[in-house]
């Protein structure tokens, strides 16, 4: 029925089968309410997400990179220099907000570098040479050595070559390497660097030099590491600049020339290469974690290395890989806390042998690792993206594809091969992803003094920053159904 009507100045009160019904001057006024409550919850813009973070405020992965460089510089693997990288790296990471910061340490055979001096000493007028030794180079003893040169086209020359050819003289291998975008060339050319002393010590061969695995045309050698095997004596071993390689071909070419019907005027170098083996030292990795929500699920692991060489700053190679990762997974971290834990690994020891990567899986390559991804091939933009993932993935993968598009990178056809820090992991079954950079320039820089801050592009690195965040957030969300 209808209830009886209360009079009253403030308004009338209606009572409907027992039921008290304000008046409609209340009732509009909430409605109101209401309306406009919705209406700024819906006018309110979302957070900003991990890859809008990156791309606005501080540039966390300049940072990085600008205060390693500057405040240790060369960080040579089993130095103190690298030791206070480590320290330095503890507690960047820890005032960033990162939990779980620790060093984990292991133990390296350590290499240095002495005195490096070449020359080319006849037939022609001496002239010195810009020289790097090789990590794990053998001494020339502090007078050095002399001898005749044995120059081969290629290391598929030297390979191929008869014992006879190499006995007793210094080798030389010329194999100018092209800059291609995905630095494919790198395996080829570097088989010079990485197994060439090898191959021309097991010869007989007194010393071996090659041309830099570089793609610059700086007066600068790229320094590296190469590796002899059990039971083979290392010899000497160094790269020469590009140009003063140039020198040397001219030079040999004018002595064969010169010979016509008769054996050429041998080409002579003497060599002073006067490295040390200090033995067993310390390294260690540095490891920092963002937790997440779920303790259960894998974690995701990204990588970069915090040795260099000790030619330059190591700015590209690897403080801004360091800058990058890092930066991405904070973040993700500032977003809101992801469902997988990220860990974060600063590798040590990376460049004279990978010690740091082999200790890490050591360490953790039992546990179960959701995805694996490393930056370490300089700061340049990323610009195509390669998945090896499982085919549970399949959704994952198209949604970071779609994701990383807007930022100028497209999806590559081959499959992700990880990082040298991750290999042992990716080779023991983890997923990976490579967020891969255009390395067009990468090896005018490579292992030389020029390996600086100024080369670093601070558009190109927010850009990578950008396209890692992105990729991690989702990575960090995914689900047990997507990833292991």
């Amino acid at each position: 029925m209808i209830g009886a009507i209360d009079a009253c100045t403030c308004g009338a009160v209606r009572y409907d089968g027992g039921m008290k019904i304000p008046p409609a001057s209340t009732r509009a006024a909430a409605i109101a309410a209401l309306f406009l409550a919705s209406t700024t919850a819906a006018a309110s813009p979302p957070p900003p997400s991990a890859a809008e973070l990156a791309q606005r405020g501080d540039d966390l992965a300049w940072s990085i990179t600008e205060d390693l460089t500057t405040e240790i510089g060369p960080r040579m693997a089993g130095t103190e220099a690298e030791s206070a990288a480590r320290r330095w790296a503890v507690a960047r990471l820890q005032a960033m907000g990162f939990a779980n910061v620790r060093e984990e340490q292991f133990d390296m055979p350590v290499w240095v570098r002495g005195g490096e001096e070449a020359w080319l000493t006849g037939p022609f007028q001496p002239q010195k040479l810009a020289i790097a030794a090789l990590g794990n180079s053998a001494s020339t003893g502090a007078k050095g050595i002399s001898g005749d040169i044995a120059y081969f086209e290629s290391f598929d020359a030297l390979a191929a070559a008869p014992d006879t050819l190499v006995r007793g003289k210094i080798v030389f291998i010329d194999h100018k390497m092209q800059p291609t975008q995905d630095g494919s060339g790198y395996g080829y050319y570097g088989r010079g660097r990485f197994t060439g002393p090898n191959v021309a010590a097991k010869k007989g061969a007194i010393a071996i030099v090659i041309r830099s695995i570089g793609t610059d045309g700086h007066r600068n050698p790229h320094t590296g590491v190469t590796n002899f095997e059990k039971g083979v004596q290392p010899i000497p071993a160094g790269a020469i600049s590009n140009p003063d390689a140039d020198q040397l071909v001219r030079q040999w070419k004018r002595a064969n020339e010169a010979a016509v019907g008769n054996v050429p005027e041998p080409l002579r170098m003497k060599l002073i290469l006067t490295p040390q083996n200090l033995g067993t030292r310390h390294s260690g990795n540095v490891i920092a974690e963002v937790p997440g929500s779920d303790p259960a699920a894998s974690p995701v692991i990204v990588a970069c290395h915090l040795d260099s060489w000790d030619l330059g700053t190591g700015a590209i190679d690897d403080a801004a890989g360091c800058g990058i990762i890092t930066a991405a997974a904070r973040h993700v971290m500032t977003a809101g806390q992801p469902r997988r834990t990220i860990r974060i690994l600063w590798a040590g020891a990376e460049e004279v042998g990978v010690f740091g990567g082999k200790a890490y899986f050591d360490a953790h390559g039992k546990e179960k690792h959701a995805v694996a991804l490393e930056s370490d091939f300089g700061a340049d933009r990323v610009w195509r993206v390669d998945f090896k993932l499982p085919d549970s993935a399949k959704g994952l993968a198209d949604r970071i594809a779609t994701a990383v598009m807007p930022y100028g990178v497209v999806r590559g056809k081959q499959s992700a091969g990880g990082g040298a820090d991750i290999g042992a992991l990716v080779q023991a079954g983890v997923p990976t992803i490579d967020l891969a950079q255009d390395g067009t320039r990468y090896f005018d820089l490579h292992h030389t003094p020029d390996d600086t801050l100024d080369k670093i592009d601070p558009a190109q690195l927010r850009q990578n920053v950008t396209v890692w965040a992105a990729t991690l957030a989702i990575l960090a969300n995914s689900e047990d159904s997507e990833l292991p």
